[in-house]
């Protein structure tokens, strides 16, 4: 949850606000109750100046940490037995 400051308290509590923002808080300025401004974390605003990744490079970074298991030592009996119902259902007629 960010917080809110107006210009005229921005002046006075600087160093709280700076000291928000460290700790991963946003802080949100406002002029005349409407937000015109925010404060962030350097570390924050790095993520959002890096930009955004294409979809492959996000996934072969998932991959890279995340490797697939390996699908060699599955017994494919073992790994559906007991997913399906075996009851014959309702009686259903016409």
């Amino acid at each position: 949850m960010s917080k809110r400051y107006s210009i005229a308290e921005a002046r006075e509590n600087f160093t709280t606000m700076v000291n928000e923002a460290e700790k991963g808080e946003r802080v949100e300025l406002t002029r005349r109750g409407q937000p015109v401004a925010v404060l962030m974390s350097l570390a924050e605003y790095g993520q959002l100046a890096e930009g955004k990744r294409s979809f492959w490079e996000s996934y072969q970074d998932y991959l890279r940490r995340h490797p697939p298991a390996d699908p060699s030592g599955i017994d494919i009996g073992d790994a559906f037995e007991g997913v399906r119902d075996p009851s014959p259902g309702r009686d259903f007629s016409w």
